[in-house]
Order: structure tokens, then sequence, then C-alpha cells
């Protein structure tokens, strides 16, 4: 079975890497040190403590695994390409709506942050938005309903 591709910005591969690094050198340690602690206590089987920082190696490792599959499988998206004015990945775009001015950047799915004006391509808006250039009207479906966005700028 071949890995899906992980579209990714350089600074969202770097993000990866540095979580990654912390997760090993410091997050896995200090786990492994409270399970050494925990043991002290004796029996295993009624050991909170224990229990607690097992559940924590597991969400660690875990973590560890996806982010080296991510990193392994990462593709990366050339911000700097211009593509005669239309919204493609890594283009930073203005809109308006009734809610007023927002602007976005098309990125790939596993980079996503809505709160940082990051949106995946796949979303209900980044859909409706690839391939569009400055001025168009489009029509975006999402969960609360249809609603009309202009685009003002692509870069």
């Amino acid at each position: 079975m071949q890995d899906k591709p992980v579209l990714l910005t350089q600074e969202g591969l770097q993000k990866l890497q540095e979580e990654l690094d912390h997760l090993i050198n410091e997050r896995r340690p200090e786990i492994a040190q409270r399970i050494k602690h925990a043991k002290e206590f004796g029996d295993l089987s009624e050991n909170a403590e224990y229990e607690d920082a097992k559940n924590d190696q597991g969400f660690i490792e875990g973590r560890i695994m996806t982010i080296e599959q991510m990193i392994r499988n990462a593709s990366l998206i050339d911000t700097d390409e211009k593509v005669d004015g239309f919204v493609h990945l890594g283009s930073t775009v203005n809109v308006k709506d009734e809610f007023g001015e927002t602007r976005y950047t098309i990125v790939g799915s596993a980079e996503a942050d809505a709160g940082s004006g990051k949106i995946s391509l796949e979303s209900p808006v980044g859909k409706a938005l690839m391939g569009r250039r400055s001025g168009d009207e489009v029509e975006v479906e999402t969960p609360g309903g249809s609603r009309r966005v202009q685009i003002l700028q692509v870069a």
C-alpha cells in the first residue's frame, strides 16, 4: 500500500520537525522518568501514576509515529510560485463576504489551522476558491449553509 502524499509548506514541515524533536528529546525521556518513578511505588495494578504515565507514553509514541510518517510522505508546496493570478495551493487570498474581509492561505489538510487563516484545499471554502481569480464571486457550501464570497486579491 502506497502512502498518500502530505502537502506541506516549508514552514509547516519545519513545525512538524520541531514538534518531533520536542517529543523525542524532551517528552519521551520525561515520561520514561515518570514511569520509572511510579514503578518504585510497588504494586502496578493499583498504581494510578503508573497508568497515567503509560497512557501518556502511548499517546506520545503514537504522535511520533504519525509525524514521522507525515515527514516521510511530505510533498512541499511552493508558496512563491505565481500562477497567473489564479488561486492555487500555497496562495494567500483576500476575500469578502457578508461578515467582512478575511485573508486565507490555501494549504494541505495536515497544515490547516483556521484560527491562523490557513485553510485546507479540501475544505468547502478552499475547494470553492481553487482555480478562481481576483474579482470572481463564488458560492460556498458550508455546514452553516450557502454563502457568496468575492475574491479581492490573490497573492
